[in-house]
């Protein structure tokens, strides 16, 4: 079997080392990220693997402190007539007992270069260029080992990655890859491992691997991503409540129903979050506008009727098909209404249950409150916007995602999508509604349905 590919991660002290494994591994727990300098002390390792089999080792390292001082004190090494190369000269440095005292930090981060294939020479591009980068460059390149520089922090307004790229050129270093931890770019890492892939031809075979596996995965979890997008909106869409039609009890539904698709959108943030391997609070809804809810006659619309095997648009059906409903002024049905209630006496149990309850309250008098249309966009956008967000955030990041509304022209606009108004029509499809049944193959048709039209929007 192959023996993984080992890198170490090399540079100055508090340059982002750790920030860059944690993005890589998707692990916010590794190591600890800190704007305190000296925060990693020792040497910790992390394992990439596809199918099973470990592909690439990194190696987090203590931050060099002294590489001034210590490429002179190496300098020195070098007795009467010899003329040590490199790892000779670290070797002789290593035995001695200034390895195991003043430069036990720089002996620590030597050691794992000399033990790996290569080394990732981490940069903070905000930094001016300094003459203690290049003296580190000249102690790192005693090891003998290819040194990929990678310019972190790219993204910030401050960077000075033109100044770092002429820096290193002149140094003989052209192969670098930038690659911000924080915000990394979509192809970052494609980018990074083609690069040491030039360096390492002979671990090109498990780089291009990795490449693959990163980014079918990604694929993935943007396709689960959608699907959780989905079913939050199939739930929101189907959700209802049926209160008497008095103000004080209508105000209090109301209430009821905001804080419900609140709670159910904050468990579709928490759910994306864990999706892309994220802290549950990374990111929070907020109070979401207009949730005044919306009187439906969803009783009555097409695809209720269509369950009840009624011809919309023609017969005794249309007046309900055109929403007439029923006619509590007069104390009575329309011809729709008796229709659709004939169709309830002479049908199954199952249709019993589902529709004549309703139309039982809405006999007596009681009032249907729905999600209004223009909350239901609301929420996909805002949704959508935190898929995205998550698809280029990096696992360094610290700061908080903000949900906030997207501004009205964007989301007043456009068509709902079908399975949405299909949803209105199905209470039982919401699990914020009592006796919901998730497991409907139709619920589970149209969530795919939608879960597709959101994927390519």
């Amino acid at each position: 079997m192959t023996e993984p590919l080992k890198l170490a991660l090399v540079g100055h002290t508090n340059v982002g080392k750790t920030s860059l494994l944690r993005t890589l591994t998707r692990d916010i727990d590794f190591g600890e990220v800190s704007p305190r300098a000296s925060t990693t002390r020792h040497v910790e390792g992390a394992r990439l693997s596809v199918d099973g089999q470990a592909l690439l080792e990194l190696y987090d390292t203590p931050g060099l402190e002294d590489a001034i001082a210590l490429l002179d004190y190496l300098e020195r090494l070098d007795r009467p007539g010899e003329r040590l190369d490199g790892p000779a000269r670290l070797a002789r440095f290593l035995e001695g007992s200034e390895a195991r005292q003043r430069y036990e930090q720089e002996a620590k981060v030597l050691r794992q270069l000399l033990a790996s294939d290569a080394g990732l020479y981490v940069i903070d591009v905000r930094e001016p260029v300094l003459a203690k980068y290049r003296d580190e460059l000249a102690v790192l390149n005693m090891c003998g080992r290819p040194l990929l520089p990678v310019l972190n922090f790219v993204a910030s307004g401050s960077h000075r990655e033109s100044e770092w790229r002429e820096a290193l050129a002149r140094l003989g270093l052209h192969a670098l890859v930038a690659f911000d931890s924080v915000a990394p770019p979509e192809d970052g890492e494609r980018r990074l491992y083609e690069s040491l892939a030039l360096l390492l031809e002979k671990s090109r075979p498990q780089l291009q691997r990795l490449i693959e596996d990163h980014e079918a995965q990604r694929q993935t979890r943007r396709q689960a991503g959608n699907r959780l997008i989905a079913e939050l909106l199939i739930d929101c869409a189907a959700c209802r409540r049926s209160v008497a039609a008095q103000p004080v009890l209508e105000q209090g539904a109301i209430t009821e129903l905001r804080a419900a698709i609140r709670q159910r959108e904050q468990r579709c943030v928490e759910a994306l979050l864990r999706l892309y391997a994220f802290r549950r609070g990374d990111a929070m809804a907020t109070d979401l506008p207009l949730l005044d809810g919306r009187w439906g006659d969803d009783l009555f619309n097409p695809e209720t009727l269509k369950q009840l095997g009624i011809k919309v648009g023609g017969g005794m059906a249309a007046g309900a098909a055109t929403g007439v409903g029923v006619d509590l002024l007069v104390g009575g049905l329309t011809l729709g209404a008796a229709a659709a209630l004939g169709a309830v006496i002479g049908g199954s149990a199952q249709t019993l249950r589902n529709y004549g309850e309703r139309l039982k309250g809405k006999l007596k008098g009681q009032r249907e409150l729905t999600v209004d249309d223009a909350v239901l966009r609301l929420l996909a956008l805002r949704q959508q916007q935190l898929l995205a967000a998550l698809d280029v955030r990096g696992h360094a990041a610290m700061d908080a995602i903000a949900l906030n509304a997207p501004q009205e022209a964007l989301w007043r606009q456009g068509k709902l999508p079908a399975p949405l108004n299909v949803a209105r029509a199905h209470p039982e499809w919401s699990s914020l509604n009592p006796g919901a049944r998730l497991e409907d193959a139709e619920r589970g048709e149209q969530v795919e349905r939608l879960r597709s039209e959101i994927s390519a929007s």
